[in-house]
């Protein structure tokens, strides 16, 4: 990748106005609606409560996989409308040639820990 490929820079506190924070999966449910295969994921962000999203991940994970996992999520983006369901948080996660990785905690943290 060159200089060119990375996108301009931002401020610190561009970032620090990105709620990215940990959450617990709570419940993972089908989207048969969705246009490309997704779950329907809810998560506890604790102080924050529980949101949900679609996610695009079902080639690398079931629901049995996900339930009880800390996942990653940016809470403080507009809610998008998905079909007949509303987003309300970006599971965060890694392009692959698999799918998309989500992005994990190395260990328990807080539901709502911000990531620093």
């Amino acid at each position: 990748m060159s200089d060119a490929d990375i996108p301009a820079q931002i401020s610190r506190a561009d970032f620090e106005r990105v709620l990215i924070v940990a959450g617990t999966v709570t419940r993972v449910e089908a989207f048969p609606e969705a246009r490309r295969p997704a779950w329907k994921v809810w998560a506890d962000f604790g102080p924050y409560g529980e949101r949900k999203t679609s996610a695009q991940i079902v080639s690398l994970y079931r629901p049995e996989d996900l339930v009880g996992r800390q996942i990653v999520g940016v809470i403080n983006f507009p809610e998008k409308q998905i079909g007949p369901f509303r987003s309300q948080f970006l599971l965060t996660g890694f392009h692959t040639d698999e799918g998309v990785v989500i992005t994990t905690v190395e260990r328990p943290v807080p539901n709502g820990a911000r990531l620093s």
